[in-house]
Parts: C-alpha cells; sequence; structure tokens
C-alpha cells in the first residue's frame, strides 16, 4: 500500500536550516502533485507549500516564502522541503502528502495519501 514517511526534523535555533525528505512508496510517486503541511500545539493543520507532479510550478504559504524551498526527485520517489531562516513559529509537525487530481492545493481535503508527520522544534 502507499507510504508516505518524512525525515529531517529536529529541534534548531532560531536562524538556523533544517532539510526535510518524504520517502514514497507502494505508489507512482511521479502521478502525484505533493505538499507539505503543517501543524503547532493547538492549531489546526495549515498549507506550507505545494510542488507539481513535474516540479514545474510551486507555491507556498506566505508565512513561509522566500525561507522554505520545495523540491523533489522522481527517480528516487523523494519529497524535499529546505528550510532556512527558522523561526521560534515555525515549530510544529510537518507533513507530506499527495495531492488529488482535483481540488484545490491548499486546502488538505484536496490530498489522500499522508505521512506520520516529523516534528520541527525552533528555539528562540
Amino acid at each position: 500500500q502507499a507510504q508516505l514517511v518524512e525525515s529531517g526534523g529536529g529541534l534548531v535555533q532560531a536562524g538556523g536550516s533544517l532539510r526535510l525528505s518524504c520517502a514514497a512508496s507502494g505508489l507512482t510517486f511521479s502521478f502525484y502533485a505533493t505538499g507539505w503541511f503543517r501543524q503547532a500545539p493547538g492549531k489546526e493543520r495549515e498549507f506550507a507549500a505545494y510542488i507539481s507532479t513535474s516540479g514545474g510550478t510551486t507555491s507556498y504559504a506566505d508565512s513561509v516564502k522566500g525561507r522554505f524551498t520545495i523540491s523533489r526527485d522522481n527517480a528516487k520517489n523523494t519529497l524535499y522541503l529546505q528550510m532556512n531562516s527558522l523561526k521560534p513559529e515555525d515549530t510544529a509537525v510537518y507533513y507530506c502528502a499527495t495531492k488529488l487530481y482535483s481540488g484545490t492545493y491548499y486546502r488538505s481535503e484536496s490530498y489522500n495519501y499522508w505521512g506520520q508527520g516529523t516534528q520541527v522544534t525552533v528555539s528562540s
């Protein structure tokens, strides 16, 4: 069955960087647009970044634009999120997900397969 596994989270000081990875298996990864979402304690899950099947189109939430970069390697069935200039408000569990063919890219309801999440904690 389809499986997404995130890695690369951890504890970092404000201003630092982390690179998240999401390894996909059990599905044809290149067929799916994908995205990163995050959920902070006590808050709803929110959109962070989106990338099309080929990687030619990307989109970001305003809160991460200019600091985060989403990319993918279809040959390795892997999605990435490079996070720079991290802020304490970036602290959250980060999830990768594959998008359904229809639906709005920034809405979680538009995604079908989800990873288990990886914790990112940014200290001030």
